[in-house]
């Protein structure tokens, strides 16, 4: 695995801009929804609507996958038409109305809701990203820290979400907890309206702005502009394989929780752990890879994605053995669970945060918002094969289950291998890129 990373560039000190503070709690109270939805999504479809288990996997997978699938569009439009804000005020409203429809009870409100959830999502989610990457046009070496600060914002909203879901769906009704989605909603538009100035630097593409700076003009060859989508492209197919794993977290692992698990828990509060466990352990892997660069030993970009692929190996590895001891046929220690999350949600660490700033940096300028519509693309088909595959959660035994992902994330590790090394020349060339003309900006 290739260990060098790109060289250092002279040190300029910059803070992180306000927007940066305004992204975060926009995000926090938009995945609060998104989650206080999702944590609840199969039980609901399971005991109130008394859907099986194929038919949960299909809606639970194609729901999840057009949530990822529609910001190529999304991105698409603020690219060429929209522009940024308007995209993620259009879309805030869209998943404002979703939530309400949901707290409904009338099956035709169900998918009406979900539908306008769907397409609020594509608005919303690629644009809020590609902003805050626009916001560090010209404070590069500050672009990762802030995406993984920005990562813990969605995790925030991510862990208060299933709290908030399961004590109103225990003690007033499923309808209340989807209602308490939309209310998620509403504060995240407030904020990002509100706190507007702080962001605006960042709302326009660089076609569409007129006083762009030195790195919005950065010219690329084909040969750049090729390297760098095939770099994206390669990144993108194994987060396929990475959210088809992950995304059990929210279906099989649920269903784990409340039939194979010895607890007395709503099977929706262990969605909380992997939140929790990535406000904990993001900060220490950030000081552990910082200790790691002062000795020049810090992994690359590409071989932290690798690590993240291999550690989802081991996770679905805990799980195959946690079934064979018992978990097939009955019910087992909740640590088996829990430190199945432990594994995971440090693959998401190495994985999720470092893709999203990766796409910020390799993106052609001209197609930034498009390619970060993509990044979600692949997150969408991952999270839809998670469905599919969830669907034969009772046709094998668990063991069996688990064995598959293992398998498979154990083959997007070695076909990362085969590529590391090209992907990595294309990103330390990019960085140096980045570096120089932040640089000569400066001067």
């Amino acid at each position: 695995m290739q260990l060098k990373t790109a060289p250092q560039a002279p040190v300029v000190k910059h803070k992180h801009p306000p927007g940066l503070a305004v992204l975060f709690f926009t995000e926090m109270w938009e995945r609060f929804s998104f989650y206080c939805m999702l944590s609840i999504l199969a039980l609901y479809m399971s005991e109130s609507l008394k859907f099986s288990t194929t038919l949960i996997g299909q809606i639970y997978g194609g729901y999840i996958g057009l949530v990822y699938f529609t910001p190529l569009f999304g991105g698409l439009l603020a690219d060429r038409v929209l522009g940024f804000r308007k995209a993620i005020v259009l879309g805030g409203i869209s998943m404002a109305m979703g939530h309400a429809l949901l707290a409904f009870p009338p099956l035709p409100t169900f998918f009406a809701g979900m539908c306008c959830l769907i397409i609020g999502n594509g608005l919303f989610k690629p644009n809020i990203s590609t902003i805050l990457g626009n916001l560090y046009r010209d404070m590069p070496e500050k672009r990762d820290d802030a995406y993984n600060i920005f990562y813990m914002g969605i995790n925030l909203g991510a862990l208060m979400s299933p709290l908030v879901a399961s004590y109103l769906r225990n003690h007033y009704g499923w309808h209340y907890a989807f209602g308490a989605a939309g209310v998620g909603m509403i504060f995240a538009l407030t904020i990002f309206t509100l706190f507007r100035k702080h962001v605006a630097a960042g709302e326009t593409a660089p076609a569409l702005s007129s006083n762009p700076s030195p790195i919005q003009e950065m010219k690329l060859t084909h040969r750049q502009e090729r390297d760098r989508i095939f770099a994206l492209l390669m990144i993108f197919a194994v987060v396929i394989v990475f959210w088809m794993a992950f995304e059990q977290n929210g279906f099989t692992l649920t269903f784990w929780a409340r039939d194979n698990t010895q607890t007395a828990l709503s099977p929706e509060l262990f969605q909380a752990i992997n939140p929790s466990f990535i406000l904990l352990f993001t900060p220490l892997l950030v000081l552990f890879w910082t200790v790691l660069r002062s000795r020049h030993w810090e992994p690359s970009t590409a071989a932290k994605i690798a690590i993240g692929m291999l550690l989802t190996v081991a996770a679905y590895s805990v799980m195959t053995l946690a079934g064979r001891l018992g978990g097939d046929v009955g019910r087992v220690s909740v640590n088996w669970l829990v430190g199945t999350y432990a594994i995971i949600t440090i693959a998401e660490i190495c994985l999720s945060p470092m893709g999203l700033s990766l796409v910020s940096k390799l993106a052609p300028p001209r197609m930034r918002g498009m390619l970060m519509g993509a990044w979600f693309v692949a997150s969408g088909i991952g999270s839809y094969l998670a469905g599919l595959f969830g669907g034969f959660w009772d046709r094998m035994n668990h063991s069996s289950f688990f064995s598959i992902l293992a398998f498979v994330s154990l083959l997007a590790f070695f076909a990362l291998l085969l590529v590391i090394k090209r992907l990595h020349t294309t990103i330390v060339e990019a960085e140096e890129m980045s570096l120089r003309v932040a640089a000569e900006t400066q001067a």
